[in-house]
């Protein structure tokens, strides 16, 4: 199943891979992290400012 959201809750309780497609991934190409939302944050450092739990 895919998805998109912004809430990190929702993210947090569901995910158990990302696909990041934001432009700053090495190569300017997709990545798939196999890991939980939370794994991924914590590896790329990329969780988006604002109030965390």
């Amino acid at each position: 199943m895919l998805f998109v959201s912004h809430d990190r809750t929702f993210l947090r309780g569901l995910a158990t891979k990302v696909l990041d497609v934001s432009p700053c991934v090495e190569g300017g190409r997709p990545a798939a992290y196999p890991g939980s939302y939370v794994e991924w944050v914590e590896k790329s450092g990329m969780e988006a400012p604002g109030v965390h739990r």
